[in-house]
């Protein structure tokens, strides 16, 4: 990685939402990169006699990559999707992943440009990425597994603890979002939109219920003194997807996309809801298994708090459930709002699912974060 690569960066005060279910891959609506394009793209990059492409479903639709093979190595090509390339947004993120690379965290390198050695190549208006290609496996679900994800997670918290970046960190959260009402009122019209046939009032009465879980769960954290809290950069979007393990170590950490300034609790929480939800590829999501896998949850929070400079408080590990639930309801109403499903999952069932998991989690929160307590020594 060259040692003088240049960052040129971003904020955003777009609430991140976190990942939550199975991995669809749908690739008949991603956008692709044009021959024209890539030929361009690629001959800002110095990484020689260019021998397979291969395209890279993964991630955001809206966001293309792909994979190359050359005679230097194997490479990652990603445009950034519009409304995620603001330049100083993508150098914050870049600045940061630099900095991790320098305290030999396991995060991809960067490829700088040919001409100036930038992390970012700016062309007709859209920006791109070029990172090392790391070989890997997905993160199984495993108790083992999430303790290394936690651990991660821990170590990654302690690099950034007194990191501060030259360029203006991200904002927002899934906790505490004021438009929750309003978002949520346009649920069951964006629902009924796809789903002609499916009974609104029933939509309603979920989403009803969804909206003042939401609101009782935000309440509780923010009582816990949650907005006094001290902020840090955070990941933002720690889920199995996002991790790559070789010979059950974490070898890469990806996608800073999300990175903000939040309670480090906020990271914990995410991990603790993506890697505990149970769940079924490609069935009905009303027949997914009910609740989440408290093993896994006392997993995560056992590597993190080994890792991290140092372990969940008492305050955190209460707040953790109830963040918990307020993303998995913020996960689930954005793109249901913006498309009535959730990718190919139909709006209505997905959202009756998040409702029974809310209701599993909500009774069980004080005994959950009384088992954190005793894991952290809280």
């Amino acid at each position: 990685m060259p040692t003088d690569h240049h960052a040129h960066s971003a904020a955003s005060s777009e609430p991140p939402r976190p990942h939550v279910g199975p991995v669809v891959n749908d690739q008949v609506h991603r956008e692709r990169f044009d021959t024209h394009e890539l030929a361009i793209v690629l001959s800002h990059f110095d990484i020689g006699v260019i021998e397979q492409l291969r395209p890279y479903p993964r991630g955001s639709r809206r966001s293309p990559k792909l994979r190359i093979k050359s005679q230097r190595g194997e490479f990652l090509l990603k445009r950034r999707a519009h409304g995620q390339d603001d330049p100083f947004r993508v150098a914050f993120a870049h600045d940061l992943q630099l900095h991790l690379a320098q305290q030999n965290y396991p995060v991809p390198g960067l490829i700088g440009t040919r001409d100036d050695n930038n992390s970012m190549l700016q062309f007709a208006g859209r920006v791109y990425e070029l990172f090392n290609y790391i070989h890997g496996t997905r993160v199984d679900g495993s108790p083992a597994a999430a303790m290394q994800a936690g651990a991660a997670l821990g170590h990654l918290h302690r690099l950034l603890h007194d990191y501060r970046s030259p360029y203006p960190p991200g904002t927002g959260s899934f906790h505490g979002v004021s438009a929750i009402g309003a978002k949520m009122s346009l649920l069951p019209g964006a629902v009924a939109a796809v789903e002609p046939q499916t009974d609104r009032t029933t939509v309603g009465q979920t989403v009803d219920f969804l909206r003042r879980a939401y609101l009782d769960a935000a309440q509780r954290v923010d009582d816990l003194d949650f907005p006094a809290w001290p902020r840090e950069i955070v990941h933002g979007d720690w889920h199995p997807g996002n991790l790559l393990l070789r010979d059950g170590r974490v070898v890469a950490v990806l996608d800073f996309d999300s990175s903000r300034l939040e309670p480090r609790v906020v990271d914990v929480a995410n991990a603790a809801l993506q890697f505990s939800m149970r769940v079924d590829a490609g069935e009905d999501p009303l027949n997914w298994p009910e609740g989440f896998d408290a093993n896994l949850i006392r997993a995560i929070v056992r590597g993190y708090d080994q890792a991290s400079y140092a372990p969940l408080t008492k305050s955190e590990c209460l707040a953790l459930p109830w963040l918990m639930v307020e993303g998995l309801i913020i996960e689930a109403i954005v793109p249901i709002v913006a498309t009535g499903s959730f990718s190919q999952i139909s709006g209505s069932s997905f959202l009756r699912m998040v409702e029974r998991k809310v209701k599993w989690l909500r009774p069980r929160a004080a005994n959950l974060s009384e088992v954190l307590m005793q894991e952290s020594g809280a």
